[in-house]
């Protein structure tokens, strides 16, 4: 099975110069711990609860610092034509509950849960 057939499709992500609060509130509207960034569709990077927290907050920053100053710059990803239990077998080892999924024009087009993963395969709409 392809990594496209238990993707979620809809994805909320955060742009370079969006605010750290902005980026926040998306996560708790969302309940989710993780937002890509992006710049026109291109992955650039990924913020996270843990880089608010510890390179926003604990850092002494304003809520209106931009996203790309906290951002982890280094992604892990997948592509979507990926076979899917290859990837969780990474995402496992390197100990990610999450990861970008990228078309071969590397744009994001999902992201891939382990949840995702060993849920019968249907792909999530949820965002």
């Amino acid at each position: 099975m392809k990594v496209s057939q238990a993707m979620t499709r809809k994805v909320c992500v955060a742009f370079p110069q969006q605010s750290i609060r902005d980026a926040a509130q998306a996560m708790a509207e969302f309940d989710i711990g993780a937002l890509p960034v992006c710049r026109s569709y291109r992955l650039i990077g990924v913020i996270t609860t843990h880089d608010l927290a510890l390179r926003g907050l604990a850092a002494g920053r304003s809520p209106d610092t931009p996203v790309v100053e906290v951002m982890t710059r280094e992604v892990r990803y997948c592509f979507e034509d990926e076979d899917i239990e290859k990837v969780v077998e990474e995402m496992k080892a390197l100990g990610l509950r999450r990861l970008p999924v990228l078309d071969r024009g590397k744009r994001l087009v999902g992201i891939l849960s382990l949840p995702d993963a060993a849920a019968p395969h249907r792909p999530s709409e949820r965002p």
